[in-house]
């Protein structure tokens, strides 16, 4: 993996990027991350959650269909996509210019999972499928609480596999990503 250390370098590759993957557990704050980085350079957000996955009513998309959508939408030019899933790396990786892997402590995960479903219970948020109001479960507690353990081995080895030399900047607290947002001139 191309590990990029210092926030700095990552904040001036991504001056220039043209498509930007952030990736990391629910609750995180990749998409608002996401969502502030594609303000501020103008990229289309891609929500792969609203736009790939779901179907009203918490229904999952068929997988070749997901597949046949992400792979029309990587081939535009610009744009920055919100998504973990490690099953479309094969697709996503080789178009993408840099990785930012947001990697919070599990308790601040489970935190902003949590006070999000407060803030949007019973609605939609934007970057969901309409018709998929907020939810909080005993089975999503679960995932974010497993997700390192579980899952990030999982996408170090998809990195590794679709993307050796895509640089990955690995933001591990609020701090970091305030930083970063900072270097960028976006507020944070």
């Amino acid at each position: 993996m191309a590990w990029l250390s210092d926030v700095r370098d990552a904040a001036h590759r991504l001056k220039t990027a043209d498509r930007v993957l952030v990736v990391g557990c629910s609750g995180g704050g990749k998409t608002t991350l996401a969502r502030k980085i594609a303000t501020r350079f103008s990229l289309p957000f891609i929500s792969m959650d609203r736009e790939f996955f779901w179907l009203p009513g918490w229904v999952a998309r068929a997988r070749p269909e997901q597949r046949a959508l992400i792979a029309e939408r990587i081939k535009r030019d610009r744009w920055i996509m919100d998504g973990t899933n490690t099953s479309s790396f094969d697709l996503r990786l080789p178009r993408t210019d840099i990785v930012l892997w947001v990697r919070m402590p599990r308790l601040i995960c489970v935190w902003g999972a949590v006070s999000r479903w407060l803030k949007w219970i019973g609605r939609t948020r934007p970057e969901m499928t309409p018709g998929c109001p907020e939810k909080v479960d005993l089975e999503f507690l679960r995932y974010i609480w497993n997700f390192e353990k579980k899952h990030s081995p999982m996408v170090l080895a998809a990195m590794a596999a679709h993307g050796p030399d895509v640089p990955v900047l690995q933001l591990k607290s609020r701090h970091q990503m305030r930083e970063l947002l900072d270097l960028l001139g976006s507020p944070a």
